[in-house]
């Protein structure tokens, strides 16, 4: 039971129907699973009643599949995002208050920006931000940041390869983002007008785990035509420092936040 006929294991099919389910797709029915993954519907019958037996997989009031609570319970326990998630928060939440707008706390994960905590906001702006959502790396502030402050080969391996223009204002040009990058890592922030989205611009600060490399992103998303985006920046510095410092970071071997406040 290792492999399937066609030579997938069983842990590869298990990941398909995990993957399955989404802010979109929270709930399903199996055989709308089985068409999501690909899957042969008795398969995924078959791999859906071994995951309700143990109860990673649960049936709403409907009788439709969702994920489980102990997914999330045994995600948690070993999640390397937790300690980190936790440290920032209270910051986070001192900077929702203030800026009114969305906060966001971004690390980078392969060749996108995976968020693991965000704020909400009343605001009508367009965010498409959400927490386990994903963005593309050369598209957003926070992408920037955590580009900017990433090992060379994996910005030649970025910038190697063909990169979506999103908006009229989005950097695929490697040259240019290469300039834009040691700009990012000059001025120690990232301010990036209507990349994704028209409607708003995202401004991030790097945070800075106990061996001195940048680990994540702090960031706010604002209306674009906001004046003076730029006045934020301090704001986030020094709750970025103050996440820093809560991670273990040594403020006197790194001047990039204490420059800048």
């Amino acid at each position: 039971m290792a492999n399937s006929a066609s030579g997938e294991s069983i842990i590869r099919r298990f990941i398909r129907i995990i993957s399955a389910f989404d802010d979109k797709h929270t709930s399903m029915s199996v055989a709308e699973l089985s068409r999501r993954t690909g899957l042969p519907v008795t398969t995924t019958y078959r791999l859906v009643d071994e995951l309700l037996l143990e109860r990673l997989l649960e049936r709403d009031s409907n009788g439709n599949i969702e994920l489980g609570t102990r997914m999330w319970e045994l995600a948690s326990r070993g999640s390397k995002t937790q300690g980190l998630r936790e440290a920032a928060l209270p910051f986070m939440e001192d900077v929702q208050s203030v800026v009114q707008h969305s906060t966001t706390l971004g690390v980078l994960d392969s060749d996108e920006v995976l968020y693991i905590e965000r704020l909400g906001s009343t605001s009508t702006i367009m965010d498409i931000t959400k927490v386990a959502g994903r963005l593309p790396v050369h598209a957003t502030s926070s992408g920037m940041v955590l580009l900017a402050n990433s090992p060379s080969a994996y910005q030649d391996m970025i910038l190697s390869r063909p990169l979506t223009k999103y908006t009229e204002t989005t950097l695929t040009d490697p040259a240019a983002l290469r300039r834009h990058l040691a700009e990012v890592r000059q001025r120690g922030f990232a301010a990036m007008p209507g990349v994704i989205v028209p409607e708003s611009s995202g401004i991030a600060v790097p945070v800075y785990g106990p061996d001195n490399t940048v680990v994540a992103a702090l960031s706010v998303v604002v209306p674009r035509d906001e004046e003076n985006a730029a006045a934020r920046v301090p704001l986030l510095m020094a709750a970025a420092r103050g996440i820093s410092r809560a991670l273990g970071w040594r403020a006197k071997l790194k001047g990039t936040l204490r420059q800048s406040h």
